[in-house]
């Protein structure tokens, strides 16, 4: 039974991925990742109809309640094999809330380098939405037909590699994904090594069908509310 563990104590038992165990994956290596990049062209592609006149709509909340600032935030994030890449989101926030980020550091709930305030006041009402929602994480479509991302994996950090552990780098070996297994259980509240613990027990039992079963349970905790990323 896979069970996850933050501090000494089980948090949450993880059982229904053992059905993905490896030896009993049918699609492994070259095939596998093949096969998955069709399935994220596929499934982005047909999205397509229902995302677009939804950017139109979310680009005019933004720029109308917050017209100084830009409707698309642009951040470096860590990819595969540490590479770098520019990440899309729609903007949650006032235009300058990194300037804001070190008067507000005092206040940070998460372990650093994550950085997570409750109520956070830089976040706008239209932001506020947009991630209870999971709407602002939408413009990453875009990184996923580019290539940068999959629909599935490890959430890229915005950090450098360079400040992981070494047992931490195990998440660089697949591309980072637009939702994962701390998305289904965990979401904006989890810390960073538990995140890792399920990103890495992803890893180890990734396929298709485990794939396709992170993306229905992602759809459920959006649809319930449960937290934002």
């Amino acid at each position: 039974m896979a069970t996850i563990v933050n501090r000494g104590r089980p948090t949450y038992s993880l059982e229904w991925i053992e059905r993905y165990r490896p030896e009993r994956q049918w699609l492994r290596g070259r095939a596998y990742r093949r096969a998955k990049r069709i399935m994220d062209l596929t499934l982005s592609l047909l999205a397509m109809p229902i995302v677009l006149p939804l950017f139109v709509i979310i680009a005019l909340a933004i720029k109308i309640e917050s017209p100084g600032g830009p409707v698309i935030f642009t951040q470096n994030r860590t990819g595969k094999s540490g590479r770098r890449f520019k990440m899309y989101k729609f903007r949650t926030m006032v235009p300058n809330a990194e300037e804001l980020k070190k008067q507000l550091a005092h206040l940070n709930e998460l372990q650093w380098p994550d950085f997570k305030i409750t109520n956070d006041p830089r976040v706008t009402r239209v932001g506020k939405f947009l991630r209870k929602t999971s709407l602002d994480e939408l413009p990453q479509i875009i990184n996923v037909i580019r290539g940068d991302m999959s629909l599935v994996g490890p959430r890229p950090t915005s950090f450098d590699a360079s400040t992981y552990q070494l047992w931490q780098t195990a998440r660089l070996d697949v591309k980072p994904g637009l939702t994962g297994l701390w998305q289904v259980y965990g979401r904006g509240n989890t810390e960073f090594d538990e995140r890792l613990r399920l990103d890495i027990l992803y890893i180890e039992h990734r396929c298709l069908g485990l794939d396709i079963e992170i993306l229905v349970r992602t759809a459920l905790a959006v649809f319930q509310g449960r937290g934002a990323y």
